[in-house]
């Protein structure tokens, strides 16, 4: 075996892997910046934002139910129980609400559209289109990456606030806090960035979760099998771009 084979290995991998990451990030570029379709945006924003809301809502109260659980738990080891609102407030606002709402939308949306966008490829739908002078990218792929940059970030907004109503509820309920003292220490310790920095991980992920299901959709392979790779990766890309995104931008606001 030669020994620069996995030298060469590598270096082809590398080169591969920046060549995809070129061709999705122009991809992105040029339907971002298409017009999109004012009734299909609407469509969209109701299939991402709005039928997400239950999923996004529930496992945001869990969380900041089992968040204010764990704190008190663990603050009492330091007596410092007193600071669980302030911690599931913060914790909800800028990592929790962004990341679990943005993996429950990946993992929803990113799936729907990419089995949605596949079998109309291996269909021919989307031929079909360029055969009637009609742009399938602005048609198919700019109205949900729009409608996820714009619903994500709402979405993120009413699960922080879902999220801190659950902490709410097992700390009067459970742990001994009065409304009004949990409340207090909620709001005295949140800052406007610590919303506004969720906000934007949430368009950032929301963009992630529809580029990745619009790409892997548009590139699916044919027949069922196609499809059903296709919206395997979509959720697997989507996920992980999530995390990624979510450490790079966290070193970025707070590091």
């Amino acid at each position: 075996m030669n020994a620069l084979a996995p030298i060469t290995l590598t270096g082809r991998a590398t080169l591969g892997m920046i060549r995809r990451i070129g061709r999705v990030a122009i991809f992105a570029g040029r339907s971002l910046f298409m017009r999109p379709d004012p009734r299909e945006l609407l469509r969209q924003l109701i299939q991402i934002g709005w039928l997400s809301l239950p999923v996004v809502g529930l496992t945001a109260l869990f969380t900041g139910a089992a968040l204010a659980l764990q704190m008190y738990s663990g603050g009492q080891r330091f007596s410092a129980a007193e600071v669980v609102p302030a911690v599931v407030a913060i914790g909800m606002a800028r990592e929790l609400g962004p990341v679990l709402g943005g993996l429950m939308v990946a993992a929803r949306v990113a799936s729907s559209i990419a089995a949605e966008i596949g079998t109309m490829r291996v269909t021919e739908q989307i031929d079909a289109l360029v055969t009637l002078s009609a742009d399938p990218q602005r048609h198919l792929v700019t109205p949900r990456l729009w409608a996820a940059i714009i619903a994500v970030p709402a979405l993120v907004g009413v699960g922080d606030i879902i999220g801190i109503m659950g902490g709410w509820l097992v700390g009067t309920q459970s742990l001994g806090f009065t409304s009004a003292a949990y409340l207090s220490g909620s709001w005295s310790f949140l800052e406007s960035w610590d919303v506004i920095s969720g906000l934007l991980k949430g368009a950032v992920f929301g963009l992630i979760v529809a580029l990745s299901g619009c790409w892997c959709g548009m590139n699916a392979g044919r027949g069922a099998a196609g499809v059903g790779r296709a919206t395997k990766y979509a959720v697997v890309v989507a996920a992980v771009g999530i995390f990624a995104a979510n450490f790079i931008m966290t070193g970025l606001f707070f590091g």
